[in-house]
């Protein structure tokens, strides 16, 4: 029989270049807040997969991108301060580039500076025709010594099992850490923050820029009347100024109502009983700088 193996794989890139896309897509649930936005994650997720012979534990970091105030600093920590204690680390970079970016660069140093087992992905390979992907795999091949450079696209299945393959022959023998019914360690309540944060960045489009963060302030199961589970939640969406308060709520309230019922339908499905949802939108101005809200979003 084979020796079962276990291990921390870190999933680090650039902003927007499809890393929770990719931690979805290998994790097969829904735990990271997808929405074609910079910095849509600020927390280092960890979702789990539990194969015959291993688990396999996700870290999705927030996406490198220059700081502007407290939370991008923390973010950008929390991206880094992994890299050193993973065992694998899967660097994503866009097939569209034709050299190394800056972003890109300074992710390379700190893998090369941690001398970590890293699988180079090249995302977003339906874009770009063959000569230039064989262009940028040969200039990465240059930099490091990659255990595998695997072109995906994230958003197909078929790249699964390849990835997930490639990261198992990649790991040492070890336990399982976490029971093998679990599929990330993220709390109901940071699952229901981070559905929220999704599902308003999503509607909202540009409206709002992403001065926004949820607070889940109640969380009570109970049971109805036809004696069905239920959790009701009770959320605040936090925002920078009054004119993006007007924009979340919308005319007649129809925005925040449609943010609030796309959360609920998703937490329903994720949490698999039905979800009595309330929202609120406050102002609160310094958020990003304020050191009990951004230290939230430091790795725990």
């Amino acid at each position: 029989m084979e020796e079962f193996k276990s291990g921390f794989v870190t999933i680090i890139g650039r902003t927007n270049v499809g890393k929770s896309t990719l931690i979805n897509l290998l994790v097969g649930e829904k735990i990271a807040a997808i929405a074609n936005k910079v910095q849509t994650t600020r927390t280092a997720i960890k979702g789990i997969v539990n194969r015959e012979n291993s688990q396999i534990i996700f870290i999705d970091t927030p996406g490198i991108h220059k700081p502007k105030h407290k939370l991008n600093e923390t973010m950008i920590e929390t991206s880094f301060s992994t890299i050193p204690d993973s065992d694998i680390v899967l660097f994503i970079i866009e097939a569209t580039s034709d050299d190394i970016g800056r972003g890109d660069r300074i992710i390379l140093d700190k893998i090369k500076e941690s001398k970590r087992k890293t699988i180079l992905l090249i995302n977003k390979i339906d874009l770009i025709k063959r000569e230039k992907l064989l262009n940028l795999i040969d200039i990465y091949n240059k930099e490091y010594k990659f255990e595998a450079v695997i072109p995906i696209s994230a958003y197909q299945e078929k790249y699964r099992e390849i990835i997930l393959d490639e990261i198992e022959k990649n790991l040492k023998p070890g336990p399982a850490y976490y029971d093998i019914e679990e599929y990330t360690d993220q709390t109901l309540r940071q699952l229901a923050e981070e559905t929220i944060r999704e599902k308003a960045l999503k509607l909202l489009q540009d409206e709002v820029p992403h001065g926004i963060y949820i607070e889940v302030e109640k969380m009570n199961l109970r049971k109805n009347k036809q004696e069905e589970d239920i959790y009701d939640i009770e959320a605040t969406i936090y925002c920078l100024r009054e004119s993006h308060k007007g924009i979340i709520i919308g005319k007649n309230g129809e925005m925040l109502k449609r943010i609030g019922r796309a959360a609920r339908i998703d937490m329903e499905k994720n949490f698999g009983l039905k979800v009595n949802l309330k929202t609120w939108v406050k102002v609160k101005q310094d958020w990003l700088d304020n050191d009990s809200i951004v230290n939230k979003f430091k790795i725990k």
